[in-house]
């Protein structure tokens, strides 16, 4: 016969399952918010209602899918069912009410959660407030699971700062464009939709001056559907050409130029008019301070200068190398295509690195095929 406490647990971590499957319907909708999904169930395993958090400023899941379970099944079978949330109920007023009092109002007897909110407004008094009116609360199922999927606003409400997901594509002896700067296409088909699906989800898009020079990217969300992200380049001396796509196609209001101090570059006004912004930023050592930038997109860098909870990094080597010495990347997405160039491009400079004791190490890391590349996924941090 099996154990019930463990078919018990067997039970919550398939609901929770279900509420992140739910919850990432909101990603690239639902920032700076975090991405939640909810389920309420009846006992016998009926699923009354469902609801994520579709977007910022919008209804929180836990109302969603307990309207939904209000108007298919009515107040009497919400009073007997277990609402199921990736995250913690809010118990603050913020763009809407807190969650934590809509779940009082409707009697429902058990809450299964899978993450405390780290945010200082909530912090564990969403579940108190709950346990305090005699609701059963259950925490912590597939907790680590649920804290990887909300990293970014884990780290943003930590750091004040985006989370930097660094990607990169090479061959197999380790270039991303041959001699003569060619790069098209190092990966496949598969890993180029799989990056335009990151840059819909994501908040922002950066690139550095050289891949921006020649490259001319448009850094728009085309193999698949979903919202453009905030388009960043860096550009300290501000001298890329005002024709660039970056500057003058219909998603220029999505641009963001990084220029250093005093620099005014020949697309400003233009830029500007069409809705775009001009960043001066410090520089240190020679180059644009890139703690400094982070730094500011936290604070205002997303969409109508929303705080920017996650970036999305497509560099060339010299980028790339800075981020990672200066220790700013938190997550290195990195594709390896079945290619032999011989020579070319390295994907990386020199680290500085003497010793094999001292390389670059993650806390977690996985392999995956897509298509025909390999995709090495890298976390430089626990959760």
């Amino acid at each position: 016969m099996p154990n019930p406490v463990q078919v018990g647990i067997e039970v919550h971590e398939r609901w929770m399952q279900q509420c992140l499957t739910l919850a990432a319907r909101g990603a690239g909708h639902a920032s700076p918010n975090p991405m939640v999904g909810a389920v309420l169930v009846a006992p016998g395993e009926t699923v009354l209602g469902v609801g994520w958090h579709e977007a910022y400023g919008q209804p929180h899941a836990e109302p969603n899918a307990i309207n939904a379970a209000l108007e298919a099944y009515g107040a009497e079978a919400v009073r007997t069912a277990t609402l199921y949330v990736n995250l913690e109920p809010c118990s603050h007023h913020g763009k809407t009410p807190p969650c934590a009092d809509y779940i009082l109002k409707h009697g429902i007897p058990r809450v299964v959660v899978g993450m405390t909110d780290p945010f200082s407004k909530v912090a564990g008094r969403g579940i108190q407030r709950l346990h305090d009116r005699g609701i059963e609360v259950i925490t912590g199922v597939l907790e680590k699971q649920c804290r990887r999927f909300n990293e970014a606003f884990v780290h943003h409400v930590k750091t004040g700062r985006p989370l930097v997901t660094l990607k990169m594509a090479q061959t197999l002896d380790g270039h991303l464009a041959t001699t003569t700067g060619d790069s098209r296409w190092v990966s496949g088909l598969e890993a180029r939709t799989l990056v335009h699906q990151w840059r819909s989800e994501l908040d922002g898009v950066l690139v550095g001056h050289g891949t921006a020079q020649t490259d001319d990217p448009a850094l728009t969300v085309r193999h698949v559907e979903g919202r453009q992200p905030v388009r960043m380049v860096l550009d300290r001396e501000g001298i890329l050409s005002p024709s660039l796509q970056l500057f003058t196609d219909a998603d220029a209001a999505q641009t963001v130029a990084v220029v250093g101090p005093y620099v005014r570059p020949a697309y400003t006004y233009p830029l500007q008019r069409a809705g775009g912004r001009v960043w001066q930023v410090p520089e240190r050592d020679g180059h644009l301070d890139l703690e400094v930038l982070l730094d500011r997109l936290g604070k205002e860098g997303g969409v109508e200068n929303r705080p920017m909870q996650s970036l999305l990094v497509e560099a060339g080597p010299g980028l790339a190398t800075a981020l990672f010495k200066q220790g700013l990347v938190d997550r290195f997405f990195l594709f390896v295509a079945p290619k032999l160039i011989g020579a070319g491009v390295p994907t990386l400079h020199t680290l500085g690195i003497e010793r094999m004791a001292d390389a670059h190490t993650f806390a977690e890391h996985g392999w995956e095929m897509c298509g025909k590349d390999l995709l090495f996924r890298g976390y430089r941090h626990t959760v």
